[in-house]
């Protein structure tokens, strides 16, 4: 587990997080326990980034970030804005995604044009993380951020945000065709067909067992799940459940009126 130093900046986004430096020298996106989307959230990315690691995506590390009661105390910023006002961010344990890298000396961005997008340097990755999101449900729209690497000439996709993965608070599974799709068609020119889908299909249905899913799981605290392990459990029955039905709920996408995959006829 890692502690929190130093807070950096608010960061946009319904989850209120926050950009900290933590005690590794790393910066880090927090999101709270009592941020105003629901505290099942954070279960959500750990479990979520972790298993798109195994599936071998590109995601950042993520770990459990300490967050004690002086610096939220010290901090003005470290507040949840509501409707009706503001709260204190809540003190203990919270998720941290690292940032990929010195805030002050790397520009990342969350937006490229099409004309960017072809310099990609892992665009392909965007179709290993639909089967992710297929998988997982994520009932948000796949959300990335970009940057170049140090002496290269091409941008990195990181796949961010793994909040909404089992429909968020919810914890089931509301498939519809064009959920988890990067709004940015274009990321899917190289998809010719569902043989486009691989390696990242063969993993989903083979590499992750069960048990394996399990063990994600109990690295997770159980304060960002209100301590309800039966209902862990049942999640992963049913993740793993699913796991032969994603090849279908890609063709879904495909047969969609939004047609995301223009070369695939």
């Amino acid at each position: 587990m890692l502690l929190a130093v130093e807070h950096i900046r608010r960061m946009r986004g319904g989850a209120q997080s926050h950009l900290m430096r933590c005690d590794d020298g790393g910066y880090y996106i927090v999101k709270f326990q009592n941020n105003p989307q629901h505290v099942r959230v954070l279960a959500n990315e750990m479990l979520g980034t972790r298993i798109a690691g195994c599936l071998g995506l590109p995601v950042p590390r993520v770990e459990v970030v300490e967050v004690r009661p002086d610096l939220i105390r010290l901090t003005a910023e470290l507040v949840v804005e509501l409707g009706m006002g503001r709260t204190p961010c809540r003190a203990g344990k919270q998720f941290g995604s690292q940032y990929p890298g010195d805030p002050a000396q790397r520009a990342v961005f969350d937006f490229l044009p099409d004309e960017q997008l072809t310099q990609v340097e892992n665009v392909t990755d965007f179709a290993g993380m639909l089967v992710f999101d297929k998988w997982t449900c994520n009932t948000n729209g796949r959300q990335a951020v970009f940057y170049l690497e140090v002496g290269r000439s091409r941008y990195r996709a990181v796949m961010i945000d793994q909040g909404f993965c089992f429909n968020a608070g919810e914890w089931n599974f509301p498939d519809a065709p064009l959920r988890g799709l990067y709004s940015r068609h274009s990321v899917y020119r190289h998809v010719t067909g569902i043989d486009s889908f691989e390696p990242w299909l063969n993993r989903v249905e083979e590499r992750l067992s069960r048990a394996r899913l399990g063990e994600i799981a109990g690295s997770i605290p159980p304060e960002w799940y209100n301590d309800e392990y039966e209902k862990v459990d049942e999640l992963i029955q049913r993740l793993d459940r699913r796991r032969l039905g994603v090849r279908e709920l890609i063709v879904s996408a495909r047969d969609s009126g939004r047609q995301p995959f223009p070369s695939w006829k």
